[in-house]
């Protein structure tokens, strides 16, 4: 089953971790077979959040949420289960600094 890792930092860590140990991290994880993708995200001072309402679009500098941590990054994995996926998400590097959100990822099913 596929597990998206989201990874979470506040301003003050958002370099904390090297990247070279992220990459060893994927690295390895991309060997076990069980990494379908990974990457980095810039700060979130260089987002840009799109809304449609009433078919209006509005755009907005920065992420929607006014949150401590923000978003840094994600690990897609395939993991047997949650707990396993739970342990790979406490290995990813960046938890030593902030959090790892896992989510099970749903399959769209057209009708």
């Amino acid at each position: 089953m596929k597990y998206l890792c989201l990874v979470y930092l506040d301003q003050e860590h958002w370099s904390a971790c090297p990247d070279t140990t992220c990459f060893e991290f994927a690295k390895g994880l991309a060997a076990s077979g069980r990494m379908l993708a990974a990457e980095p995200l810039h700060s979130a001072h260089t987002a840009t959040t799109v809304r449609v309402r009433g078919g209006e679009t509005t755009l907005y500098d920065g992420p929607f949420a006014e949150t401590k941590e923000q978003l840094a990054g994600f690990y897609l994995v395939d993991a047997r289960d949650l707990n396993e996926a739970l342990q790979i998400a406490a290995q990813i590097p960046p938890a030593k600094y902030g959090s790892v959100e896992v989510r099970p990822v749903r399959e769209l099913h057209p009708e």
